[in-house]
C-alpha cells in the first residue's frame, strides 16, 4: 500500500486539493447565491438545490473550460513552437526535451518493443489518433466545459432576465450576448498569462527537484528540462 501510495502520489495529492477546492466553491458559491436570493426578496434555496442551478454549473464550466483550454493548446503549441532557454520548450534544433532519446522517434520504428502500448503496435489510423491522443482528448473536454458553461450560464442568466422583466434565453442564445463571452475571455486571458510565466521564467529560474525545471547548474540558454 505504501508503495501504491508514494507510485502515485502526486495524481492522489492534485485529486484531494481538487476536491477540496471544489467543495470550498460549492460551500462559498452556496452562501453567496442564498445572500443575493434574499436581496432579491426572493426564497433561499438549500445545498442540494444550489448544486443544480445555473449559478454553480456556470461557475464550474466556466473555470473547467480554460483550464482545459489551456493545457491542450500548450501541449498542442510545445509540439511545433519553441523558445530558446525555456524548460518547457523542445529544443530549437528540433530534438525532443529531455535526454534527447526517443520522445520524437517514430513510433512505427518500435512496434515490436515489449510494452509498447496497442496503439502502437496496431498501426495505422489507431496509431495517427494516438499520436495526436493527449491535445485532442483535451480539446474535447474543453469543448465539453464550453458547452456546460453556455448551458449553465444561459439558466442564471435567464432567471436573472426574468427577475428584472427580460426574457429568457437558451444556451445558443447565451453565446451570443456580451456576458458569455466576457466571462471566457477573462479567464482564457488569465490562463495563457500563465503559461507565458512559466515558458519565460523557466529560462532563468529553476526548482530542484521538479521535471518542469532545469537543473539548477544548466546555463540560462539551455533548452528543455533535461
Amino acid at each position: 500500500m505504501t508503495r501504491k501510495l508514494r507510485d502515485n502520489g502526486l495524481s492522489l495529492v492534485a485529486a484531494s486539493l481538487f476536491v477540496l477546492a471544489l467543495a470550498g466553491q460549492a460551500f462559498t458559491g452556496f452562501k453567496v447565491y442564498n445572500e443575493d436570493q434574499a436581496d432579491h426578496g426572493q426564497q433561499e434555496v438549500g445545498f442540494g438545490k444550489y448544486l443544480t442551478t445555473g449559478a454553480f454549473y456556470e461557475a464550474t464550466f466556466e473555470n473547467w473550460e480554460s483550464e482545459f483550454l489551456q493545457m491542450s493548446a500548450f501541449i498542442f503549441l510545445t509540439a511545433f513552437l519553441v523558445q530558446r532557454g525555456s524548460a518547457e520548450s523542445r529544443k530549437p534544433d528540433g530534438t525532443p526535451t529531455g535526454d534527447g532519446g526517443e520522445g520524437d522517434e517514430d513510433p512505427r520504428d518500435h512496434a515490436g518493443d515489449a510494452g509498447a502500448p496497442w496503439p502502437v503496435r496496431r498501426g495505422g489510423w489507431v496509431l495517427k489518433a494516438y499520436e495526436n491522443s493527449l491535445s485532442l482528448v483535451l480539446f474535447v473536454v474543453f469543448l465539453l466545459c464550453f458547452a456546460g458553461h453556455a448551458i449553465g450560464g444561459a439558466a442564471e442568466y435567464s432567471q436573472d432576465q426574468l427577475a428584472h422583466g427580460g426574457t429568457a434565453v437558451t444556451a445558443l442564445g447565451y453565446l451570443g450576448t456580451p456576458r458569455f463571452w466576457f466571462e471566457s475571455f477573462q479567464n482564457w486571458q488569465s490562463e495563457f498569462l500563465s503559461v507565458l510565466a512559466v515558458v519565460l521564467l523557466s529560462i532563468v529560474l529553476r526548482q530542484r527537484g521538479s521535471p518542469e525545471s532545469k537543473p539548477v547548474h544548466a546555463p540560462h540558454s539551455s533548452t528543455g528540462a533535461g
